[in-house]
């Protein structure tokens, strides 16, 4: 028989959180690098912009008027200033305001935007090359010459791409860096969080067949639920394990003396000639193998309750139905006893959770005792309030005192003929089971064994 079912290996959870702050990662460090290449285009826009700036205004400023004629001495400054991109081609325009060229390119490109002063930047080509462009008015008024003197000055684009790609590089390089740190950090965070995981299979792992103690380990709170449920299906496991432990030693211990007796009388039977006497031993047989079917009975409705407390589900019930059915389920035991069984209930119904065969099985063996050991007239009764319970009351003088001492445990010797304790013991159980408890009162010359229930909401 295999010792475990289909387990299908999939990533382990290191594997999957680090993938997933991977996944963080690398969308995270796309959305940077593309707002990176965007600063860095920005960025190196801006500052050649104002290179160009400088040097149109440079050439401005040394415009001057002879003779009703202008004329520009070029400054050095100005190609100092476009040196600073040195792969870059320039080309400069100083136009007069009737649009003949003063010096420079006469080919060089003119903004859209004519007559402002101020400067403006466009976009135009140099030869084959896409370039920057800045044309800055200057504007003159005097006898023999008034009117907008342009200066227009352009540089291709390779210096402004290299800029904004160091940029961008940069950036990755520091939001890689960052990046590997954050991914160590997250996988020692992780390993450090799914420590207990290991520890707890380690421990599981050492552990003895039969050990089914609570683990008892530090844990994260997400884990630690796990934790509890764990133990709590571990002590389900080890009330199974100690109802089966019980049922073998109960039949071991109750079942070897009457199968003798009951071997030892047939013997005897078989050898007896004389027919009163025989009769008399098949008798004895017979009572005693009635009294090992009830036995038997009991083992195993015990066993019964103690699977059912943990495999049933509560289910709403009316507690009136519950005792009807017990005085029902003893008729037999009843007309036995020449007793008559009356019952008590109220108008209302009791209604509660819980699970009714067990309940009728707690009350089938409170009756079956009164009808066995106590005296009449007999009652099964139902009590509602904050604590519904199901009773069962009789003016015998009720269960010895070790009996009600042992909380109903097995086998209490109670010197009664026929007596084994088993009975109390499963009302005891299906008490329990329900979060009840069982009550034995005396008074008014009557014993009254109740099961007392908690008023459960259904």
């Amino acid at each position: 028989m295999a010792e475990s079912g289909t387990i299908r290996a999939t990533p382990s959870l290191k594997t999957r959180v680090a993938l997933a702050v991977a996944a963080v990662l690398v969308l995270g460090g796309a959305l940077v690098l593309v707002a990176a290449l965007a600063y860095g285009r920005q960025a190196a826009r801006e500052a050649y912009d104002r290179l160009l700036l400088g040097a149109a205004a440079d050439i401005a400023t040394t415009i001057t008027v002879r003779d009703g004629s202008a004329l520009v001495d070029m400054p050095v400054s100005a190609f100092e200033l476009l040196s600073l991109a040195p792969d870059d081609r320039i080309r400069y325009r100083v136009v007069a305001p009737d649009g003949t060229t003063l010096t420079g390119d006469a080919s060089a490109p003119m903004p859209q935007v004519s007559g402002s002063a101020e400067a403006v930047f466009f976009d135009a080509s140099f030869g084959a090359e896409p370039a920057r462009y800045v044309a800055v008015t200057r504007l003159f008024a005097e006898r023999n010459f008034s009117g907008p003197v342009r200066v227009i000055v352009g540089q291709t684009l390779l210096a402004r791409r290299e800029l904004a790609r160091d940029i961008a590089q940069n950036a990755l390089v520091v939001l890689g860096a960052a990046g590997a740190v954050m991914a160590l950090f997250a996988w020692l965070v992780i390993s450090r969080a799914l420590r207990p995981l290991p520890l707890i299979g380690a421990a599981l792992a050492s552990r003895e067949p039969t050990d089914l103690t609570p683990l008892s380990l530090s844990a994260p709170r997400e884990v630690a639920g796990m934790l509890v449920s764990l133990n709590t299906f571990m002590a389900r496991l080890e009330r199974q394990s100690v109802a089966t432990g019980n049922l073998i030693a109960d039949a071991a211990h109750q079942l070897r003396t009457p199968v003798s007796a009951i071997r030892a009388q047939a013997q005897l039977a078989a050898a007896e000639t004389d027919p009163e006497r025989r009769e008399r031993i098949v008798k004895r047989i017979h009572d005693r193998a009635s009294g090992l079917g009830r036995l038997l009975d009991q083992l195993l409705n015990r066993a019964m309750i103690i699977h059912r407390a943990d495999s049933q589900p509560a289910t709403p019930l009316d507690l009136r139905d519950i005792a009807v059915e017990v005085v029902e389920a003893c008729d037999d035991l009843a007309l036995a006893a020449a007793t008559e069984v009356e019952l008590d209930l109220p108008g209302a119904p009791i209604v509660l959770r819980g699970d009714a065969l067990s309940l009728t099985e707690a009350g089938k063996n409170l009756l079956a005792n009164a009808l066995s050991h106590g005296r009449p007239p007999v009652r099964v009764g139902v009590t509602g309030g904050t604590r519904p319970s199901l009773w069962v009351s009789d003016c015998g003088e009720g269960p010895p005192a070790e009996v009600s001492a042992a909380g109903g445990s097995r086998f209490i010797r109670t010197g009664r003929v026929g007596g084994s304790g088993i009975g109390l013991a499963i009302a005891h159980e299906v008490a329990e089971g329900h979060g009840g408890a069982i009550r034995i009162v005396r008074a008014g010359g009557r014993c009254t064994v109740s099961l007392d229930l908690p008023g459960r909401v259904p």
